[in-house]
């Protein structure tokens, strides 16, 4: 992989290419076939992972109902995120859609690399805040379209 591609990564989009060489150091790549089970709601956490080639369903399972898609992730995307943040089991199913390329970061890996490199750190936490809040308004407005919906009924 190289630093261009992964400059166009919304998450790495900040970095100079002395991070970026950083971040492919402590990064590997795993492939995919299609419909294959990347994690379960439950798992232990210990990766993340940024979407290289295809698409990934990030759902979760509703008794009676059955899967829910919360969101399709294409390239440049990534998930999985929080459990570098902290140490609570995964929150929902990621599952690829089509023949998946993901490069990921072990949770170790990438708390070492913090630690060592303040500059790093911040650039990489900024964009977690700004895309977890980006998450945050998007489920807030669902949950308030359901609230609208399941109160004509």
């Amino acid at each position: 992989m190289d630093l261009k591609l992964l400059k166009k990564i919304y998450l790495f989009k900040d970095l100079t290419n002395r991070e970026l060489e950083k971040i492919l150091k402590i990064s590997k790549i795993e492939k995919y076939p299609a419909n294959a089970v990347i994690f379960r709601e439950g798992d232990r956490g210990d990766k993340f992972y940024v979407i290289l080639k295809g698409k990934v369903r990030i759902s979760k399972r509703v008794e009676g109902i059955g899967e829910e898609a919360l969101a399709i992730l294409g390239p440049g995307s990534f998930f999985g995120e929080m459990s570098l943040i902290d140490d609570f089991p995964r929150s929902a199913d990621a599952i690829t859609n089509e023949p998946t390329e993901l490069l990921t970061i072990s949770k170790e890996d990438f708390e070492n690399l913090l630690f060592l490199d303040k500059d790093l750190a911040y650039s990489v936490l900024w964009a977690f805040l700004r895309t977890l809040s980006s998450r945050l308004r998007e489920t807030n407005e669902k949950i308030k379209a359901f609230f609208a919906m399941s109160a004509h009924f």
